[in-house]
């Protein structure tokens, strides 16, 4: 058993190395600091997690308790992180931890993080070294601007300053008087690789005049004027627009993926949990009679799953399926395909009117047809199926709940993806509180529903899909900037 010091990165959690999510999955107990990553830190789902961060002159945890606590946690058998911004050697104090443990004869590794110097480069547009400026850098901290040698420093083609936003004036003085000039190009980057991040340049006389936000790293030299020409992390085109999801990213995590791709700040706020069902008695019963369906109909893909596991725990399996399968959408149709099974039909709209459509030129009558669906449900399918012949069954295969989620976050849209995501918002927040976002609708139903309620969807996507509705509140983004 080791102690791990872990490097964050920067903030993007997709600048996180393999091998640190794998210990973060598998800690017992995480030391975290104020600028760790909140993404790295959800997944370490399993653990203690400890607060020994610094802001400025507010310590929370002395430097020498912390190596006290790691020993400690140690000599207590937990598998052990100390989780740090950026990277534990770079202005992260990780020399002194690595120190107090090596002292204590504790068995440790240091896994390292991109540096906020280089995140914070990369997506603000500026190359830390080019051919045409810049031959040799320096790391500086900022907490102490007289510890440093600004003769040595001044001479350096690219300065990187950590933690000198508080300090810059002083910091900038040092470095004139030191002889750079004041018309250095520099630039100020905040929050850098995260969804707000915000990047100022200008000179070194110019940036000591402006209030710069912490945290923030500081970059002096002719690189950064490229700043502007390079910034592709701010072009992109949700940057600054902050989405509030009423689902969990486990269940659409590809919609969750593309708006943060596209610069949004995702802000996860479920309003749906998938339960069991009160009896699983329906659904085990049609399992054991697969054999005797002529169509299997699947109308989310929550049904596809909850079915699939009732299938595995049970004696049966797919090869007493004879059915033709209907899916309802593209992530349906995709669940479907994960079994390994095909899909017959798939209706050009994806709502229950136009799957009922897709299969009026099927010869339903008398034919045996399954439905896995949740709890609560509309009876439009099954309704419009009975009416064409069919002999329908409709099993249970999950529920839907109102988690405990609180209110919702502030954010500039919400996006909703059914009717229950609609009405469990509604049951969680006070009246009136959907008025403070744009919402963007996955479909009709849905629309008819915020409608219903006395809101007017901003977008509703058009086709009905997690892409198209993240296209309809692109689009609408970009005509209304």
């Amino acid at each position: 058993m080791k102690v791990y010091l872990v490097g964050s990165g920067p903030g993007d959690p997709e600048l996180l190395t393999i091998k640190a999510r794998r210990l973060l999955e598998t800690a017992d107990v995480v030391l975290y600091d104020h600028l760790s990553s909140p993404d790295a830190l959800r997944m370490a789902d399993k653990a203690e997690k400890i607060y020994v961060g610094k802001v400025r002159d507010n310590h929370t945890v002395p430097q020498e308790e912390i190596g006290e606590m790691l020993v400690a946690q140690w000599r207590a058998n937990k598998r052990v992180v100390r989780l740090k911004g950026g990277d534990p050697y770079i202005f992260g104090r990780g020399g002194e931890e690595c120190e107090a443990l090596a002292k204590a004869g504790v068995p440790f590794e240091v896994v390292p993080g991109i540096s906020s110097a280089i995140g914070a480069a990369a997506y603000a547009g500026i190359p830390l070294t080019h051919r045409d400026y810049s031959s040799c850098v320096a790391f500086v901290t900022g907490h102490h601007p007289e510890a440093i040698d600004w003769q040595k420093v001044s001479k350096v083609d690219t300065i990187a300053i950590f933690m000198g936003a508080f300090h810059f004036p002083e910091l900038a003085a040092a470095l004139i008087a030191a002889g750079r000039s004041a018309d250095t190009p520099a630039a100020a980057v905040t929050w850098a690789t995260r969804p707000g991040q915000t990047t100022v340049t200008g000179t070194i006389a110019s940036l000591a005049e402006a209030k710069i936000q912490a945290p923030a790293m500081i970059i002096i030299g002719g690189v950064a004027q490229l700043s502007p020409q390079l910034n592709w992390h701010e072009k992109l085109p949700l940057h600054g627009a902050r989405v509030a999801v009423t689902r969990a990213s486990a269940s659409s995590p590809e919609m969750s993926a593309h708006l943060a791709a596209l610069g949004a700040e995702v802000l996860e706020y479920p309003t749906i949990e998938i339960a069991p069902p009160l009896s699983y008695d329906a659904l085990d019963a049609a399992i054991h009679n697969l054999d005797s369906y002529d169509w299997l109909i699947f109308t989310s893909a929550n049904a596809v799953e909850s079915f699939s596991r009732r299938l595995a725990q049970s004696p049966r399996d797919l090869r007493g399926l004879r059915a033709g399968i209907c899916a309802i959408g593209p992530a349906t149709r995709k669940a479907v395909e994960k079994m390994h099974l095909k899909v017959d039909v798939v209706p050009e709209q994806y709502v229950a009117e136009s799957l009922v459509k897709a299969l009026e030129g099927h010869n339903l009558l008398g034919k045996q047809i399954l439905i896995p669906r949740a709890a609560v449900a509309r009876d439009t399918v099954p309704a419009a199926l009975r009416g064409m012949g069919g002999l329908v069954t409709i099993a249970d295969a999950y529920r839907t709940l109102v988690p405990d989620s609180g209110a919702a976050p502030e954010a500039d849209w919400i996006t909703f993806t059914s009717s229950s995501t609609v009405k469990n918002f509604l049951a969680l927040n006070q009246a009136g509180s959907l008025q403070a976002y744009k919402t963007a609708s996955i479909g009709p139903i849905t629309s008819e529903t915020l409608r219903m309620h006395g809101y007017e969807p901003t977008v509703e996507a058009n086709p009905h899909t997690t892409e198209g509705l993240v296209d309809a509140l692109l689009n609408h983004h970009n005509q209304t900037r």
